[in-house]
């Protein structure tokens, strides 16, 4: 099945007064036959990441770079890999304060969990969730694991929106000296840029086919009669761009099939095609704009230049909120393990060593040692 980019989960929620660091157990006991349940190596207020997390992660930003540098030479691969690597630790601490921060703001998403996970059975061909979940348990992945990466995903999103985002400000006067200063970039060829709603009929039968034809009919008709096309296709489009509103990007002719290419670049900025039947099945496009050859105008390309800027401003601001998240909390970090946006003088928790039970013909339950802060 196809994977979500999703950062994996960094909350494991365990007493902190409980677990010593790099050992988690149940009894003094359980420590003194070296019983290891997991490896902690960092502690995020009273959540923890653990290897495993770290781990999952790791191969995670492998497989995702491997898919999208696809043909590089195996030296490019590896120097990407080492390239994000180093941040690996720095992006689960930043979702673990993400999602707490989530939690005190009162943010659920459970109602847009269950919307991604049935974007993911459309996009997968399947016929209900438990089919989903079926292939997920399949592919390795517990069901709940897999649930709380879309639902931290999520969380993340809401709260970078709301705390970061909504404070962004760009103006036009910026938006114009953009544009006035890279007029370069703005010097194309004809293009369009577009959005789809596609419905498969890859298996199946003559009569499920006409089935399908109807939909994608009655999908173009709502949206004629004004239904929101980028809502439509969220819900109902059975393409991997359903989760973007089904926006399919810019082309250029000669980069799209002849059969969509001479019907899109008739068209002006918003309108419609007819249902349109594919090898794989319908598509319904909308030409979201239409560049002319040369200088593009600036009212073609203002929303691109807001995206940008938005873009430019967002890394700096969500890294500076990040910083205060840390300074408000208690993040500690195993030594030999790197958090690339520690907080300066941070305490690092040294390890325990479990202390076996002394020989006693009476034995008396032992209070698990308390990690060490700074050797203190």
């Amino acid at each position: 099945m196809k994977k979500l980019k999703l950062v994996i989960p960094a909350s494991l929620a365990v007493a902190l007064a409980a677990t010593t660091f790099g050992i988690s157990a149940t009894s003094a006991r359980a420590q003194a036959k070296a019983a290891v349940v997991e490896e902690i190596i960092a502690r995020v207020n009273n959540d923890v990441i653990t290897l495993s997390d770290y781990q999952k992660a790791d191969q995670q930003l492998r497989e995702e770079i491997a898919h999208d540098c696809q043909g590089c030479p195996p030296a490019k691969v590896e120097e990407e890999y080492k390239a994000q690597q180093k941040d690996l630790l720095r992006g689960l601490v930043d979702q673990s304060l993400l999602v707490q921060r989530a939690k005190d703001m009162g943010i659920s998403v459970e109602t847009d969990v269950i919307k991604r996970l049935d974007e993911v059975r459309k996009q997968n061909g399947l016929n209900s969730l438990e089919e989903l979940e079926k292939a997920v348990e399949g592919s390795g992945l517990a069901w709940e694991d897999y649930k709380t990466q879309i639902r931290n995903g999520l969380l993340t999103q809401e709260v970078m929106r709301k705390e970061v985002g909504s404070h962004i400000n760009i103006g036009s006067e910026e938006v114009k000296k953009y544009y006035d200063e890279h007029q370069q970039e703005f010097n194309r060829p004809e293009q369009v840029a577009l959005s789809e709603i596609f419905l498969s009929t890859e298996g199946k039968s003559p009569e499920e086919i006409e089935s399908v034809q109807r939909k994608a009919e009655d999908l173009r008709n709502r949206v004629v009669k004004g239904d929101e096309f980028s809502e439509i296709a969220k819900r109902y489009s059975e393409g991997s761009t359903a989760k973007d509103g089904g926006d399919l990007g810019t082309f250029q002719r000669g980069q799209l099939s002849p059969q969509l290419e001479e019907v899109v670049f008739k068209m002006d900025k918003g309108q419609i095609t007819d249902v349109i039947q594919t090898k794989t099945g319908f598509e319904v496009l909308k030409v979201e704009n239409h560049f002319q050859a040369g200088l593009q105008p600036l009212d073609k390309v203002e929303n691109e230049i807001m995206n940008k800027l938005y873009m430019q401003k967002m890394q700096p601001t969500m890294r500076d909120y990040l910083a205060q998240l840390r300074e408000e909390s208690y993040v500690m970090v195993k030594p030999g393990y790197n958090d690339s946006a520690a907080v300066v003088g941070a305490s690092v928790i040294q390890e325990v060593q479990p202390t076996p039970d002394a020989p006693s013909k009476k034995k008396e339950k032992k209070k698990l040692p308390l990690p060490k802060v700074n050797g203190q």
